[in-house]
């Protein structure tokens, strides 16, 4: 008999890097494409921003477990419950420290307070939502009575399952296997684990975990401190047969799916991304079609809608024309990272015309299109790129606090793609929007007008 194996990635969660609203949902759409059984999700802090991203995401994620964490507070279920409304498949995650240090100045309860709130934490969210795991932090300093204690508790409130973590890293995995053999036996629920990586262990400690019989579900990241999902992946792949083990990962495509991954999250960005010779060489030019395109940027590895192939071909047409040259495979890539998974854009770049020079004043005098007019703005500034932003708010009729503003290289050579990064501040909140281009001043335009864009559009789903 075969024993089905869930993974879990909490790539999302990661609390060292900083993730774009657009890198998010294309690495929530790579997980859905490896067919992972959950993707994890962060709680809710910003509850505009963060319910949205959750909304965009429940869009796309039809096979897969949404989970977003809560527990601190109730507000923070009753914002859970809120993200997940539109998710096919959601779960609420009660992530709580059950160790004496963590109960103390993590959570500021003391043992009774904690399993009292526990109950009362499970029983909200299972009220909200049918699916509720309970995920026991620190579990492995926690005193081993209590631990069971607390699960005992989640369950009896109506958790659906319930997960332990080895948040010090401090067992060795045979250790570990039988701390978790001894934890299972006393469930009447899956159970899941959640391993550090700190001593390189984490892998190990997960599949013995597995093999002994006790876990239905490892959690995984990529890059991150936890389990490594392509690590795992490849221990699955190696042990699955023998060992009575299944997986809905898709194995196969693991390690091009990480590459990519890493590629969006800045881990690997001044590299490109290993491919095959045949897929190196594109050979894409302005005459290719549509389906050429679409051909290569599934060769990629990207699973785009009918809707982002026709914003990539489109802009790969703008691109290739401007550069009458083929365009590679790291130029595709970033075509489709910036610009497919946009938010539906309020305005449309028409047209640009930017005079600058060091006698004269830079003036820039921009045309957008908004519901079928073409609205146009002049603006001046101190360099030519001031000027546009400032042609593009007088059209908008509002100035934006601009709180960064990054450009880059993307390609080498004299016709080298840039990219460009603008956050705007409004509200006290950041919005930010990204824009690609053989010319950096069209790439920045772009840019500033996706953040617009962003930001109309998170106001009007609030």
């Amino acid at each position: 008999m075969s024993n089905q194996i869930r993974i879990a990635d909490t790539t999302l969660c990661s609390a060292h890097k900083q993730f774009s609203f657009k890198e998010k949902l294309e690495i929530a759409r790579l997980l859905e494409r490896l067919r992972v059984d959950s993707i994890e999700l962060p709680e809710i802090v910003n509850e505009r921003a963060d319910i949205l991203f959750v909304r965009t995401v429940s869009s796309f994620v039809n096979e897969g477990v949404l989970s977003v964490a809560a527990g601190s507070n109730a507000k923070s279920i009753e914002n859970a419950a809120a993200a997940l409304s539109a998710a096919k498949h959601p779960s609420i995650r009660i992530a709580l420290p059950l160790s004496a240090v963590g109960m103390e100045y993590t959570a500021h309860r003391k043992p009774p307070k904690m399993l009292e709130w526990i109950g009362e934490a499970v029983a909200l969210a299972k009220s909200k939502c049918e699916n509720v795991e309970f995920c026991a932090i620190d579990a492995t300093r926690a005193e081993t009575e209590f631990l069971k204690e607390a699960l005992a508790k989640a369950i009896e409130a109506g958790a659906t399952s319930v997960s332990v973590c080895d948040s010090a890293a401090e067992m060795l995995p045979d250790a570990f296997a039988s701390f978790v053999k001894e934890i299972a036996s006393d469930l009447s629920v899956p159970l899941g684990v959640s391993c550090e990586n700190r001593a390189g262990l984490a892998s190990a400690c997960a599949i013995l975990a597995v093999t002994n019989g006790s876990v239905s579900t490892v959690k995984t990241d990529v890059d991150g401190s936890g389990t490594p999902l392509e690590e795992f992946g490849g221990l699955l792949r190696t042990f699955a047969q023998n060992c009575g083990l299944e997986t809905n990962l898709r194995l196969t495509e693991l390690h091009r799916a990480v590459g990519q991954i890493r590629w969006i999250s800045g881990s690997s960005k001044k590299e490109e991304i290993a491919v095959s010779s045949g897929e190196e060489n594109l050979a894409l030019d302005v005459n290719s079609s549509a389906k050429d395109v679409a051909a290569a940027i599934a060769r990629l590895g990207y699973d785009l809608t009918e809707e982002d192939l026709g914003k990539v071909y489109a802009e790969f047409q703008r691109t290739a024309g401007k550069k009458q040259q083929e365009i590679g495979s790291r130029e595709l890539e970033a075509i489709v990272s910036g610009t497919a998974m946009q938010v539906p854009s309020a305005y449309t770049l028409v047209s640009f015309v930017v005079n600058s020079g060091n006698l004269m004043q830079a003036t820039a005098q921009i045309t957008l299109l908004k519901e079928g007019k073409e609205l146009r703005g002049i603006g001046m500034g101190d360099g030519p790129i001031s000027a546009a932003f400032r042609a593009i708010d007088q059209i908008l009729g509002t100035h934006f606090e601009l709180d960064d503003f990054q450009i880059q290289s993307v390609t080498e050579g004299r016709e080298a793609l840039g990219s460009a990064l603008v956050r705007l501040r409004s509200g006290g909140r950041l919005y930010a929007g990204s824009g690609l281009s053989t010319d950096i001043i069209g790439a920045s335009i772009r840019a500033y007008i996706n953040a617009v864009n962003k930001m109309i559009y998170e106001e009007e789903q609030a």
